[in-house]
């Protein structure tokens, strides 16, 4: 007798193949069988008239630390979501010396504790994870122990560096990702990265980026990226895929053509891309990254300087450099919505609902909290479409923390893209969607007996309904629950029953 029979589902295997009605069997945390007449359960599910899926593999978030909040936190669970990618865009909370406790944690959000990537791991695991998730080591991360906020390494920091990301692979990390816009990453040259992506490579690890620009700078910042996954050897992972800016809208061809010329050059190189026209990121990425330079004190007084400030506008402003300038060019006033603050009064207004200049005001606002978070509007809906159609491009929802305001993509990215892209724009076909969010996502990562429904895989499975799944949450009322998931398996466990979650914490920390 099985344990669980899930029957009369239409099966997807996450592989982009056609559907098929047929039942699953569900025995010691595995799928046991995929077909017809599998015999008695001790639970069987009626999941007719729904969609059958590996569980959605996540591959850029930011939920490293949410094991830790004192309740389980179900905000994936509910998405459909069973394993995520956490330690994105250059940023992992761990190794995290003494002294930048305080900094990590103000832009985490929540308390980081000092330690090694181990001990990170540990501490988690030992928290209880609500879905699995697996963990990379943060480029930013690295330079902060060897070099805290300087631009340039001191003798020797290069190498205690690379010795510090073998440290983090040998503990378990799924590979090195950098946030190339944000410092101290941002001070950083290529070499430097070759030199620790070629760590990841005697590992078998991925490179994943937040690219170096975005907006004007992009050809250049992806040109950037497929020379180091080249010169180190790696497979590349290109986050949150984007054309940002008025002045970058309609190139959408030009970043996925350079992804496929990489590829027919022999790299492996794939992307993931959030299903929205806003992104959010903290504020004082507004301004060039060389304002952050020495920490959060010494951009503290670089802005309460006007002279320094009026500098400041000017190389925001200047329409020539190709690269850091920050994301202020790439967005209008009215494009950035303020979503956490250490002033309340501050929360959930736009740039333009501020007396006074805008400008100003944002660089009022960083120096008042620099770990201050913003949601921005930067990408036009014909290159989200495009890039979305995209064999390469999976699904991410690049989530914060799920308290707050916070960015609508947090409680519901995966639902609005089955929703408003799949069933009602056509945009790819449901076998498709499946894949995007499945196994084009564990692939990278080496998530092995994830993200597929094949006998012999993990029995992470979502059961949802085409008709009805979405998300309606919006970028001022973020944290609803999304519509039409009544099921989620995490290794044969039903943690979401009917549409509820069960409360238990049944997800895993996942080392490679």
């Amino acid at each position: 007798m099985h344990e669980l029979v899930l029957r009369g589902g239409e099966i997807h295997d996450g592989l982009g193949s056609p559907a098929v009605t047929a039942d699953v069997a569900v025995d010691g945390g595995r799928i046991t069988a995929v077909g017809h007449g599998l015999g008695p359960a001790r639970r069987v599910l009626d999941v007719s008239g729904l969609a059958v899926a590996p569980g959605f593999v996540d591959p850029h978030c930011h939920s490293d630390l949410v094991p830790a909040l004192p309740e389980p936190q179900p905000f994936k669970l509910l998405q459909g979501v069973t394993t995520e990618v956490n330690g994105n865009c250059g940023f992992s909370f761990g190794p995290v010396t003494a002294e930048h406790v305080e900094i990590m944690s103000a832009y985490a959000g929540a308390p980081v504790s000092a330690g090694s990537f181990a001990e990170h791991l540990a501490d988690m695991e030992k928290a209880g994870p609500t879905n699995h998730m697996a963990t990379l080591v943060g480029h930013s991360t690295l330079r902060l122990a060897a070099a805290s906020w300087d631009a340039e390494l001191p003798p020797g920091g290069l190498d205690e560096m690379c010795r510090l990301a073998a440290e983090s692979f040998e503990a378990g990390a799924c590979g090195l990702s950098s946030g190339l816009v944000y410092p101290p990453g941002s001070f950083a040259g290529t070499d430097e990265l070759v030199a620790l992506a070629k760590v990841a490579h005697r590992y078998g690890r991925p490179y994943t980026t937040h690219l170096r620009d975005e907006g004007a700078g992009l050809a250049q910042a992806l040109d950037e990226a497929v020379e180091i996954a080249r010169r180190a050897r790696v497979r590349l992972q290109v986050s949150h895929c984007k054309t940002a800016g008025p002045r970058n809208h309609g190139r959408a061809s030009m970043l996925l053509d350079r992804l496929r010329a990489a590829r027919e050059e022999g790299i492996d190189v794939r992307g993931d891309q959030y299903p929205y026209l806003a992104g959010a990121t903290t504020l004082s990425a507004l301004l060039p990254p060389a304002a952050l330079e020495g920490g959060p004190e010494a951009l503290r007084a670089r802005l309460s300087d006007p002279a320094r400030v009026a500098a400041l506008r000017a190389a925001a402003e200047d329409p020539a450099p190709l690269t850091g300038t920050g994301m202020w060019r790439d967005t209008t006033p009215e494009g950035v919505l303020v979503v956490t603050h250490t002033d309340p009064s501050a929360v959930g207004r736009r740039l333009t609902e501020f007396p006074g200049d805008p400008f100003e005001t944002a660089c009022a606002l960083i120096a008042a909290d620099p770990a201050a978070y913003m949601v921005i509007t930067m990408m036009a809906e014909p290159d989200v479409r495009a890039i979305m159609a995209d064999p390469l491009i999976g699904v991410g929802s690049d989530n914060g923390m799920p308290v707050g305001l916070e960015h609508p993509r947090t409680w519901g990215c995966f639902p609005h893209f089955l929703g408003a892209y799949v069933r009602d724009a056509g945009i790819v076909d449901l076998p498709e969607a499946v894949r995007k969010m499945t196994s084009a996502n564990a692939v990278p990562f080496s998530l092995h007996g994830r993200g597929v429904l094949t006998a012999g895989a993990y029995a992470d499975i979502t059961c949802f309904d085409p008709a009805t799944v979405g998300h309606p949450g919006s970028y001022t009322s973020p944290d609803l629950r999304p519509t039409g998931i009544p099921y989620v398996l995490l290794e044969g466990h039903v943690v979401v029953d009917e549409g509820d979650f069960t409360g238990e914490r049944r997800g895993r920390v996942l080392r490679s």
